[in-house]
């Protein structure tokens, strides 16, 4: 996790004695990764954490993916999604692959149990929503557009407020208490052992500490806080993911018994609206947008910012081939001014193999902006993701179609005109083109074709060279 902290009361001394006011010892347990040489917290309970009985297995949580062998663009409608389940239950993935899954829950309960993942890490986004997370870490107070980042093997239970009706609250307008009561969020999870974590360029490979390019720092992190300990006698449910499976533990004792901890592996909690955008004169690369990363696959926040400020830069994505991953988009609130047909909760999946850009007509549009009210949650995979028979159910298959029509109205006509067969470069009309230039193979400027209106001093005073 980022940084060293802790909370709660601990001896001065690892692996000491560290007794509890009836004179028994509490229990310490090295809560550890990467077989001791990755990050580590140090735990001290007042009952042995091994004291477990009852276990069975529930259900099996392997996802059955569909359609592996079709590639094609596909838009996800998630806004008519129905309130099913409690926060772990009522979790439909809809695509995944060897290293993650993604899903998406709206509950209609609260959890009556304590949850633990076994196989990996946890991402949620709250995209509507507020609550608590109880940890066996402490409190994390949550609120809409959380980030809450659960690390493999937390004991956590999420206690949601129920929302009111809107405008008083957080429930969107069109949702009523009973499509959602509680609110809705996005499951970001890891499949293959890796931990989700700050990209590392944005951190001092000396310290740890967040460097200054990063977009976000320790400041905006939101740590677990008291309380912490639940010291309570009775039948206490904790089920575990582990195995592809679901699993039912029984305690004697409240699982959140921990009286202190420290180290460096911790859930915690970050806003989407602390990010810091990082914005240029021209079109800046999804990269400058990440915010987590795991093996083999990263985590974007797209939000508010200013557009691109050079004076002739186009201001949405270029058309690209990110020809080592899919990219999958959530969006969550605001204007998204590359596509057409995009809602709230939409999701979109690009895969690798075939290139994807701005939808018809949105490269002119954005040309008079010069900011963007866009907030969407980007994952992108090194290895292809399959979707699952609930993804299939919230498809539109008319989505792949969406980049058919006329991008730029006129244009065929224009080309026509001006002949654009490779015995010129240039347009009939140069009126947006003064900044063209042609090189010959000597690296000099040429003059441009006959009737276009400027010359050759004209065109070496232009500032753009192609």
């Amino acid at each position: 996790m980022p940084y060293y902290t802790k909370l709660g009361t601990m001896p001065k001394k690892r692996h000491t004695e560290f007794r509890r006011p009836d004179g028994a010892l509490y229990s310490e347990e090295v809560f550890g990764t990467e077989g001791f040489v990755g990050p580590t917290t140090t735990l001290y309970h007042i009952h042995p954490p091994t004291q477990v009985y009852g276990w069975k297995k529930l259900y099996s949580t392997a996802p059955k993916y569909v359609e592996t062998d079709v590639m094609r663009m596909r838009h996800l409608k998630s806004a008519p999604l129905k309130a099913e389940g409690d926060s772990i239950t009522g979790r439909k993935i809809l695509f995944g692959n060897a290293d993650c899954e993604l899903a998406i829950c709206q509950p209609a309960e609260q959890m009556t149990y304590h949850y633990k993942n076994g196989q990996g890490d946890e991402c949620l986004f709250m995209h509507f929503g507020s609550g608590t997370v109880y940890t066996m870490f402490g409190t994390l107070p949550f609120r809409q557009k959380d980030y809450i980042v659960l690390p493999k093997g937390t004991i956590y239970r999420i206690d949601f407020n129920k929302l009111a009706d809107a405008p008083e609250s957080e429930r969107p307008v069109g949702w009523t208490e009973a499509s959602m009561p509680f609110g809705k969020f996005l499951v970001i999870e890891t499949c293959n052992a890796s931990h989700i974590a700050p990209p590392p360029r944005y951190v001092s490979k000396a310290t740890g500490q967040f460097l200054e390019h990063a977009p976000y720092c320790e400041r905006d992190l939101r740590l677990p806080e008291l309380p912490l300990t639940f010291d309570e006698l009775g039948d206490f449910e904790v089920r575990v993911k582990a195995l592809n499976s679901m699993h039912s533990y029984m305690f004697h004792y409240h699982p959140l018994d921990v009286v202190g901890w420290d180290g460096c592996y911790y859930p915690y909690c970050f806003n989407i609206d602390d990010f810091s955008p990082i914005t240029g004169a021209l079109h800046m690369p999804p990269p400058i947008h990440q915010t987590f990363e795991a093996h083999n696959f990263v985590v974007c926040s797209f939000c508010p910012r200013m557009l691109d400020y050079h004076p002739r830069a186009i201001k949405v994505p270029y058309n690209h081939s990110n020809l080592d991953s899919d990219e999958v988009l959530y969006y969550v609130e605001g204007n998204f001014g590359s596509r057409r047909g995009i809602e709230v909760g939409s999701f979109t999946c690009h895969p690798q193999g075939i290139p994807h850009g701005p939808h018809p007509g949105t490269i002119e549009a954005s040309m008079a902006h010069d900011r963007t009210f866009e907030l969407a949650v980007m994952v992108d995979t090194f290895r292809p993701l399959f979707p699952t028979e609930h993804a299939l159910g919230m498809d539109d298959a008319d989505y792949p179609a969406s980049w058919q029509g006329e991008h730029f109205p006129g244009a065929s006509k224009t080309a026509k005109a001006a002949q654009l067969n490779g015995a010129s470069r240039f347009p009939v009309s140069p009126a947006g083109n003064a900044e063209l230039l042609e090189m010959r193979s000597n690296g000099q400027v040429s003059g441009s074709p006959a009737g276009n209106g400027h010359s050759d001093a004209e065109a070496k005073k232009a500032t753009n060279v192609w």
